[in-house]
Formats: structure tokens, C-alpha cells, sequence
């Protein structure tokens, strides 16, 4: 007894011993790093974090962090024979192409290393041909694919994966070589639509990061595809188009982790994100529910979502909240599980008061900001199956039943020196699209949701949104050099491209003298792209004094357009984000999208000959081939069978375009015509002999894609081409 009693005070004093060294101070001894610098959350005290920082192209090794321990230790320990130094970044090994050779064969790739892909015979290339290791750890492009007759699901670089039968139900699993992360589906299914579920996974390492770029491209996807879509209706106010279902309400759920793992930085830059975020939503006639919180070992409530059930809740009111909270003392520990709880409790709270009917048409949205390092509370995981039992109403999976899984999407943005990937990937939930980024940093967070949020209100659950529905992708160009100025129009392609016409521009033009207006405001032009075939004195010495086959030009602007109500991209031919646009089901071709887009039928040669033939009363044409004017590129229009709206000076390079729901498809691009039916007062209407003349887009797609598609730059995010 008397040893027993001996053993537990000894433990006690020992105890004691260990408690009393919990003032001890870390020395900067040892943690110096080569080629970059580190900062301390709470200077050399017990709990500081030690971050390191290297240049862009570089990471931190052995070590990205190092926490200050109560024995005046640094976890992990400074090595003595390997010292702390800034690595260059290595990309996952690229050589697991199958049925292809990648050169050139490395053990390693580092930043800046360039790969190229060729398929074996007998196969063919889908993806990117030539790939970039980039600054943050990954493969510029697409990844390459070589496939015979079967949809070939690739091989993400760093990734093993089993699975080589690709028929409909067949499974492939993916899994990373150790010392990489795998983010993303783990298994992916081929559907019957001859889609596989979810998106490509990607391995990473822990100093792989998403760039706000990609963030924004891939959040403003997977949430779009959450959103519901209707028709809108004739009803107009202040030139605004809008159709409200009866039913369907969206409830955004936001917290954000101010536990002492985050830096107080990206607090305010997560607040300064969710301000821009609901500020851009409330220029908007119809707006979302909010729950905003912040976390630690307790939940801060900045709205509560039952506040706007009782429409108790004012704007400006949430925005100063939002920016007058002060973290203070409320950063200890960290209870993931006590924030699901949370909205656990809203949602089954708004279920009581509204009825299971109204309930069941309610979307939910939660965006998390947090590292997943929880110390408090235990896993989540538990919680959030209730959620998810709540929204799906135990319809999901069940045989006769529609699946509801589109009804809940959780959306985790990583961020933090040391992130919990595993335990966070678990909590994310909804179809459609990524719903996990990892973060370097948050720096141009607000840009981005100002970006994904413009994209999305232009249809939010039931509610379109439309502002000047046929000209939002409009824009007016000016060029003035030397003599008169000139006036066009072109489209928004994409957020930092315009579509236009060659002859806009005389020679000489600079982009200085360029001027383009998208919504009452005027964009900066980097540089323009001519169709290399346009020429436009190519046949005067065959009676035909101004020739515009290959009449298109492209603008890149200096940044990217703010997509929004009044500003987003028209849909252009041959890419997959048509295909999207028009619904087309599985792996989809360009004569598919021609059928959508011009009809099944075309107008027969004789037609066509008729329709050109007025070409030879154009000023300065003498030939008497019309075809030595208007090549195969050309569509024709005018008349009077059928009257067809008229094209004035001044509308050079806009779009011949067919609106499909609520999506508009540009088919052809304004180029010139036989009269100036507009110097004409009343009667606007195509004449007798009145012709205009479009060039095709179907016909220009490799000039198209050779920009727009380019996968092998940085500087813009690439559309996506068909391959046929």
C-alpha cells in the first residue's frame, strides 16, 4: 500500500515538474531557412507556429511548419544534417501514360519543366499534348489520354489507378503514391450517358495549392450545377426579364475558423470575401437565407437564418457585424462538430416552421473556411450524416426515387499552414462539380467570389435573372488611329477575349488605339489576333476590290471581364461548354451542335446560289462569279422570302446568334452586305436585292481554338474544344 501510495506521488510531483516548463521559450536556433524567411504567430512562446515562406517556384523542406513545444522545443526537431532550405517544386510524376510515350523520360520534374505526350499507333490524343510544371505544383492543361474505342478515364499524374474495363457500371479506383494527397473522387463510375461521375481527382502535395483562378472556374461550375433553371416569362420590369417559381429557397450557410491554427490575416480576408459576397447578391431582386458564424471551441453568431424567415434582418446591418468582429480571446480550440450541430439545429428549426412540403424545395448551401484541425468535440462525421438523412428525407439511393443529392452541396476551402485534407475531404457533400480547394492563401478570395457570384445569380434556384437579355455579351469597339474614328461591335467569348471582325482594324492599329465599352464601362485591350488568312486585297485583280473571307478577329483584354447580370460570355461552336449550354448528353460532336444551332435542315445549293448571286451589285465588285466574293465560309441573308432583319454600318463583327432556353449560341459573325438599307428613313426591313454576309464560326474553329483553347499558357482559363 505504502508503494503504491509512493508511486502516485511520484507521478503527481512529476507532473508538477512538467507543468512548471510550460514558460519555457524556443530559441532561433537551428530554424533559420536557406533561400526564404518564417514568421511566428505568437513570437517564441509555447503554441507560436513557425511558417516558413519561400519565392514563388520554391517550398519550404524538410519542414513547411514547426510548433513551439512547452519544454522550449520545436516539433518537428531542426535537423543537424539537413538543414532547412527552400526546395524547388516538383510536379507528380507524369509518366503513367498509358498506350503512349512522355518525353522527356525524368526521375523528377521540377517547376518550369516541360512534357510532351504522343499516343502508340493506333490510338489518339485527348487532352494536352504538351504540359508545364507550374509554380504550385501542378501540371499545366489537361491530362493526356490515349484511347482506342473505349472513354478512357486517365491517370492523374502521381496516381495509380485500378480498373481497366470501361463499360457501363465498370468502376475505376484511384489512389496517390505515398507522400502525396489524393483529392477528389476516389472512385468514379461510368454511366450510362457514357459520363463518369464526379470529376478527375488530382494528387497533391502538401505544398500543391488551387489558384484563385481555378477556384473560380471550378466553384462557379459545381455551384451552377446546383442551381435550378426555368424559361423566363414575357413580363419585364426596367428591362430586366424575371420568372419566380412558387416554390425554392436557397440557404447559405458561412463559417469561417478563427481557431489560433489560422492566422489572423486570413480572417480578414475571409470576412472581406463573405462581405463582397452578400453585398454582390443584394444588387439582385431576389436573395438567399444566411447563417454567417465563426468557430473555435465555440460558435460566434454574426446572422442567424431565422432571422430572415421573420424578415428581421437588414443588410447593412450583417456588413457592419461582419466587419466590426473582433477575434480577440475566442481563438482556442476547435469544435468542427459543435458548428454541423449548429446548422443541424437551424435546418430541423426551419423544417418545424415551414412544413415538410416547403421544406423539401429549400437548397442548402454551407461554404467553410477552415485547416479541419479540430481538438474538441469529435468528428463531425455523425452530424453530418443527420444533415444529409434531413435533405435527402432517405430518398437518395433508394430504388424508384429520385436521388437529392443535388439539394445539399458543402463546400470546404481550405486554409491554414497545416491542413487536415483527409478529415475535410469527408465533409464535403453535392453533385455537379469540385467542392474542395486547397488555399495557399486567400489574397484574391474577394475577386473571386465577386467573379463565381456574377456567373451564378444569372439563374438561382427558379429565379433568372436577366438584364438586357439579348446584349449582355455585346461590347462597342472604337478605333481611332490616324484620320476618322470607326465604330464596331463584338462578343464577349470568354472573360477576357471579344470576338470582332479583321476589317476593324487598318494597318498599323496598336491596342492603345482600340477602345472597348462592356457595359457602360471601358476595358483596357492587351494585344489582337487577325485571322492569318484574311486579306483583304487578295482579289482585286479579280473584280473583287475588298475581299473578306476570313473576316474574324479576336481582342485579349488586359483582365478579365466581371461576369455578372449585365456582362457574361456568349456560347461559341464546337465547345464543350456549348455542349453544356444546349444539353447535350454524353460525348458530344460539332454537327450535333450545328443541328441545335442552325437547324436539321439547310437551304438547298440553288437557294444559296440565289441568296449570293446579289452579291455582284455590291460597290467595287465587277467579277461575275458571285463566289469570287462569297466563299463557303459566308452565310446569306436578306431579302424578301423570308424578310430578314437587316445589318447597318456600324455593326461590323456582331453576332448572328440563336437563344436556346436561357443561353444564347453565336452561329455567325456580321462581315459586310450589298447596301446600307439604313441611310433609309422608316422601313428598316431587308430589300428585294439586299444582302448580308456572316462568316460562319463552324468554319473558323481552329483559328478559334489555336487561342481560345490554348491549354499550354497561364494567362487565361482555356475553353474547351471538341475534339470533333
Amino acid at each position: 500500500m505504502y508503494l503504491l501510495y509512493s508511486i502516485k506521488l511520484w507521478r503527481v510531483l512529476l507532473y508538477l515538474n512538467v507543468r512548471g516548463e510550460v514558460d519555457c521559450i524556443c530559441t532561433e536556433e537551428k530554424i533559420q531557412i536557406e533561400g526564404g524567411n518564417y514568421t511566428l504567430t505568437k513570437k517564441l512562446v509555447a503554441g507560436s507556429l513557425l511558417i516558413y515562406h519561400c519565392p514563388e517556384g520554391y517550398y519550404p523542406y524538410p519542414s513547411l511548419t514547426r510548433l513551439c513545444q512547452p519544454n522550449g522545443s520545436w516539433r518537428p526537431r531542426p535537423k543537424t544534417f539537413l538543414h532547412q532550405r527552400c526546395k524547388v517544386v516538383e510536379c507528380p510524376d507524369p509518366t503513367v501514360l498509358e498506350y503512349g510515350n512522355v518525353y522527356p523520360p525524368q526521375e523528377k520534374y521540377f517547376v518550369y519543366n516541360e512534357t510532351t505526350y504522343e499516343c502508340y499507333s493506333g490510338y489518339t490524343m485527348r487532352g494536352s499534348s504538351m504540359r508545364v510544371c507550374l509554380p504550385n505544383g501542378k501540371w499545366s492543361g489537361f491530362t493526356p489520354i490515349c484511347r482506342a474505342d473505349c472513354a478512357d478515364p486517365g491517370i492523374p499524374a502521381g496516381a495509380s489507378r485500378t480498373g481497366n474495363i470501361f463499360g457501363i457500371d465498370d468502376k475505376v479506383k484511384y489512389s496517390c503514391d505515398s507522400n502525396l494527397i489524393l483529392v477528389g473522387m476516389k472512385e468514379r463510375v461510368c454511366q450510362e450517358s457514357g459520363q463518369w461521375t464526379g470529376k478527375e481527382p488530382a494528387c497533391y502535395y502538401r505544398h500543391t495549392y488551387d489558384t484563385s483562378l481555378e477556384v473560380s472556374q471550378a466553384f462557379g461550375s459545381a455551384i451552377k450545377g446546383s442551381l435550378a433553371t426555368l424559361e423566363p416569362t414575357d413580363d419585364t420590369q426596367e428591362g430586366r426579364t424575371i420568372k419566380i417559381s412558387k416554390n425554392g429557397t436557397l440557404d447559405i450557410y458561412i463559417a469561417v475558423d478563427i481557431s489560433d491554427s489560422i492566422e489572423a490575416k486570413d480572417i480578414d480576408k475571409a470576412i472581406n470575401a463573405i462581405t463582397k459576397l452578400i453585398s454582390k447578391i443584394s444588387t439582385f431582386t431576389v436573395s438567399p437565407n444566411y447563417e454567417i458564424v465563426f468557430f473555435s471551441a465555440e460558435v460566434y453568431e454574426i446572422v442567424n437564418i431565422l432571422d430572415f424567415l421573420d424578415k428581421k434582418i437588414e443588410l447593412k446591418a450583417i456588413i457592419d457585424d461582419l466587419k466590426n468582429f473582433k477575434v480577440d480571446e475566442k481563438n482556442t480550440g476547435t469544435d468542427l462538430n459543435l458548428l454541423f450541430m449548429t446548422f443541424l439545429e437551424r435546418m430541423s428549426i426551419i423544417k418545424l416552421r415551414v412544413g415538410e412540403k416547403v421544406f423539401k424545395e429549400h437548397q442548402h448551401v454551407f461554404i467553410l473556411f477552415t485547416d479541419g484541425g479540430y481538438n474538441m468535440g469529435g468528428s463531425p462525421e455523425f452530424t453530418l450524416t443527420k444533415i444529409k438523412n434531413l435533405v435527402y428525407m432517405n430518398n437518395t439511393g433508394q430504388q424508384g426515387t429520385q436521388s437529392r443529392e443535388n439539394y445539399l452541396d458543402i463546400y470546404i476551402f481550405a486554409i491554414g499552414a497545416e491542413i487536415f485534407d483527409d478529415d475535410l475531404q469527408r465533409l464535403t457533400a453535392g453533385t455537379g462539380g469540385s467542392h474542395y480547394f486547397r488555399l495557399k492563401d486567400i489574397t484574391h478570395l474577394e475577386e473571386t467570389f465577386d467573379d463565381i457570384i456574377g456567373k451564378v445569380l444569372l439563374k438561382l434556384n427558379g429565379v433568372i435573372l436577366y438584364h438586357k437579355l439579348y446584349n449582355i455579351f455585346i461590347c462597342l469597339l472604337n478605333f481611332k488611329n490616324e484620320g476618322p474614328s470607326k465604330n464596331c461591335i463584338g462578343s464577349l467569348v470568354t472573360p477576357q477575349f471579344v470576338l470582332t471582325a479583321a476589317h476593324c482594324f487598318t494597318f498599323g492599329d496598336l491596342p492603345e488605339h482600340v477602345t472597348v465599352i462592356i457595359d457602360d464601362g471601358q476595358v483596357k485591350v492587351k494585344t489582337f489576333i487577325i485571322h492569318p488568312k484574311y486579306n483583304n486585297s487578295a482579289k482585286a485583280d479579280q473584280g473583287v476590290k475588298e475581299f473578306y473571307d476570313y473576316d474574324v478577329a479576336l481582342i485579349q483584354l488586359k483582365e478579365d471581364v466581371n461576369i455578372s447580370s449585365v456582362a457574361r460570355p456568349i456560347c461559341i461552336p464546337c465547345t464543350q461548354e456549348t455542349s453544356e449550354a444546349l444539353k447535350l448528353v454524353g460525348v458530344s460532336t460539332c454537327l450535333q451542335q450545328v443541328t441545335f444551332s442552325c437547324g436539321s435542315s439547310s437551304i438547298s445549293p440553288m437557294q444559296r446560289d440565289e441568296c449570293i448571286s446579289h452579291a455582284l451589285v455590291a460597290p467595287g465588285i465587277t467579277t461575275r462569279n458571285p463566289k469570287d466574293a462569297v466563299t463557303d465560309n459566308f452565310l446569306c441573308t436578306g431579302g424578301r422570302n423570308p424578310r430578314d432583319d437587316i445589318a447597318c454600318k456600324g455593326d461590323s463583327g456582331g453576332a448572328v446568334f440563336k437563344n436556346y432556353d436561357d443561353r444564347t449560341i453565336q452561329v455567325a459573325l456580321v462581315s459586310w452586305g450589298t447596301m446600307d438599307v439604313c441611310k433609309s428613313a422608316g422601313d428598316l426591313g431587308s430589300k428585294e436585292n439586299s444582302r448580308d454576309f456572316h462568316i460562319n464560326l463552324f468554319r473558323i474553329v481552329p483559328f478559334l481554338k489555336s487561342i481560345l483553347g490554348n491549354d499550354t499558357q497561364d494567362e487565361y482559363a482555356p475553353l474547351q474544344f471538341l475534339s470533333s
